[in-house]
């Protein structure tokens, strides 16, 4: 698509991934309104960035409705819809609490479908659009301690498959994004220790493939997207 006609909503957006994709994506023209559910932090990154926000809770029916309205009346339309929210809590299985387990359903799952949900409503009217939902490498393997998180990520690929052979009839576009592990401060809020940083991919390289993705012209899409570091110094 042509960037320049971009009408973006990015989700989870105060920080990390998300704000450095809102970064790029405006840089190229695109007119974009960022989202997160802390209010401090969203209106932040909203200045830095000189974007329109609006605090929602992306788990939340009726917030992730209002958002959407408000998008669609502040960019004139909307044609993108990055779902880059998500959160980690990870911990052997005997050790998963129920609470962590259902946190990471509500936001990597619920809050993805509320989103994706909104989203393919305006654009199944206006025949086009663009739905990028951010997954994880989790998204397609299972690795220890990850009980919570594997499951809700595997799930997004689900939604991810079914939505695109809904979707496509439409004109509307659904890739998955599957970054291996990047260094951004989902890392610290997860209580992991980052090893070997120099070595990992940023949040600016998961930024560059989705500016990629978009740009590319509207006859095509990319179904799904896996995207590691090379990682030279992985086993010490």
């Amino acid at each position: 698509m042509n960037l320049k006609e971009a009408k973006i909503l990015v989700t989870g957006a105060s920080s990390g991934i998300g704000y450095e994709t809102a970064r790029m994506l405006k840089e190229q023209g695109a007119h974009v309104l960022i989202t997160a559910s802390n209010e401090e932090r969203l209106s932040s990154a909203a200045k830095k960035l000189d974007v329109p926000y609006f605090r929602a809770d992306i788990a939340n029916e009726q917030q992730v409705i209002a958002l959407f309205a408000y998008a669609v009346k502040t960019l004139g339309g909307l044609n993108v819809l990055i779902n880059n929210a998500g959160v980690g809590k990870f911990a052997p299985l005997t050790e998963t609490s129920l609470a962590d387990f259902q946190l990471q359903w509500e936001v990597n799952t619920k809050g993805v479908f509320l989103a994706g949900k909104e989203a393919a409503k305006h654009f199944i009217k206006a025949k086009y659009g663009n739905i990028i939902n951010i997954g994880s490498t989790a998204a397609a393997r299972g690795f220890a301690s990850g009980s919570g998180y594997v499951a809700s990520k595997f799930a997004v690929s689900g939604l991810t498959d079914t939505w695109r052979a809904e979707l496509r009839p439409h004109n509307v576009r659904v890739t998955q994004v599957n970054p291996s592990e990047v260094v951004t401060d989902f890392i610290e809020k997860a209580g992991m220790e980052q090893k070997n940083p120099e070595y990992k991919l940023k949040a600016h390289h998961i930024a560059q493939s989705i500016v990629s993705l978009l740009s590319l012209d509207d006859i095509g899409f990319v179904p799904s997207l896996e995207v590691w570091s090379t990682n030279p110094n992985r086993n010490s």
